[in-house]
């Protein structure tokens, strides 16, 4: 750990249910909106800033309908005041603008993929056009961008949408690793992450994701180099390979421990919104 990271506040994401993990994988899994409003606060209690979020339908396949949507920003604004939410405009939940649809509900946050890359079973795609498209409806409503980094390449374009004004604000790129067929958890490439950041933008926050078992590791690889981390079980399902999860809130509480163990403060929900400039609640 950097003597500069010591006493810099911790941002703690929680991706709440994702589009794939079932509730036969682990019946923590919250897949209602009523669900996910409780599992979220109880991850908010436990020290979590941002929720990121995606619906689903009652069957558990995912969704992209801006009504659900709708619901849930206005359960998590009731039972969550203050914490940043911040929906998902990945590729499993639709097809071409229809990822964009509920942009217009005005949330904090969501997330952008400006490139595309392999997933265990296909292409994620995300053509220029499209992300030109939701870059385009995130500035128009006020939305800041989570970048979402599979590939160094992802990093560099991000960078360059940010310079030439596609991308509003300071940069807050979030490194995931670990999905099959991607980027692996890989130390000296994190590191090379950290380092292409702070050169391209180096007024850039940023954030670590790990996928399955690469999740506690990039939680403390990230807290450690003074970044910010990213739980949940959208990502992983387990506390350990023989346990699995009892709910979000336990896995945010293993990141926060982690920032007891490298003296990081957590972020408050107000100490986020300063941080990522956002407007207030």
């Amino acid at each position: 750990m950097t003597i500069s990271s010591q006493g810099k506040p911790c941002i703690i994401c929680v991706a709440i249910t994702g589009s794939v993990p079932r509730k036969e994988h682990n019946p923590a899994v919250p897949v209602s909106i009523a669900e996910q409003v409780e599992s979220t606060q109880a991850a908010f209690e436990a020290g979590a800033t941002i929720a990121h979020c995606h619906v689903r339908n009652d069957d558990q396949t995912p969704s992209s309908d801006p009504e659900k949507f709708g619901r849930l920003l206005e359960g998590l604004n009731k039972h969550c005041p203050g914490m940043i939410v911040q929906l998902s405009t990945g590729g499993r939940s639709g097809a071409g603008q229809e990822r964009g649809g509920m942009l217009s509900l005005r949330p904090d946050m969501a997330s952008l993929s400006v490139g595309s890359n392999n997933f265990p079973t296909r292409v994620y795609e995300n053509p220029p056009d499209l992300v030109d498209w939701l870059a385009s409806e995130m500035r128009q409503y006020e939305v800041k961008p989570e970048i979402e980094a599979f590939d160094l390449s992802h990093i560099h374009q991000a960078v360059k949408m940010n310079q030439d004004g596609r991308i509003a604000g300071k940069l807050y790129v979030q490194f995931v690793m670990g999905v099959k067929n991607a980027m692996p958890v890989d130390r000296e490439t994190f590191d090379f992450y950290i380092k292409t950041v702070k050169r391209l933008a180096p007024e850039a926050e940023w954030c670590g994701a790990g996928i399955g078992p690469g999740q506690i590791q990039i939680n403390e690889w990230a807290i450690a180099a003074g970044g910010h981390t990213r739980t949940g079980l959208e990502d992983n399902l387990r506390l350990s390979r023989e346990t699995l999860a009892p709910s979000n809130a336990a896995l945010v509480q293993r990141a926060v421990e982690l920032c007891d163990k490298y003296e990081r403060p957590v972020a408050s929900w107000q100490q986020a919104r300063d941080i990522l400039g956002l407007r207030p609640a």
